[in-house]
């Protein structure tokens, strides 16, 4: 029985590592901003009193598991175009989208935040909207 649990650990490891590449603080910080914003928007409904609605959370599941294919997309455009630039923005923007949920959430449930984080977070997203000088893009837009 250990020798099969071992077999399915380094099965899914490698299933990870080909997906997303080498797991770095970004893509873990980018998970707990995922956990954190679906909770948070749990607690928001309820104190609302608009109460879960199994359809709606569902919903945003299946949207948190989009953002971790596209994830898994621009990691492997990196491993085709042989640079890492396509996935590091990717979880810049996500990283800034959910901090920006995480505090919508917060003011929905009267909770202040400290102004600095709020900073931090529209460099992040400006971060993650920085001139691609390959394309000639920002932010994604031509």
């Amino acid at each position: 029985m250990q020798i099969h649990a071992g077999a399915v650990v380094v099965l899914l490891g490698a299933a990870f590592t080909f997906s997303f590449g080498i797991w770095n603080e970004s893509l873990a910080f980018l998970l707990v901003l995922m956990a954190i914003d679906y909770f948070t928007g749990i607690a928001a409904a309820v104190k609302e009193g608009s109460g879960l609605n199994s359809n709606i959370g569902f919903w945003g599941l299946f949207k948190k598991g989009l953002i971790l294919l596209i994830m898994i997309i621009a990691h492997r455009l990196d491993a085709m175009l042989g640079a890492d630039v396509v996935m590091g923005s990717a979880v810049f923007f996500y990283i800034a989208n959910e901090l920006l949920s995480i505090i919508e959430n917060y003011g929905r449930l009267g909770l202040p935040l400290p102004d600095r984080l709020k900073r931090i977070v529209l460099v992040l997203r400006d971060r993650a909207g920085e001139d691609d000088a390959t394309t000639g893009t920002k932010g994604g837009k031509p």
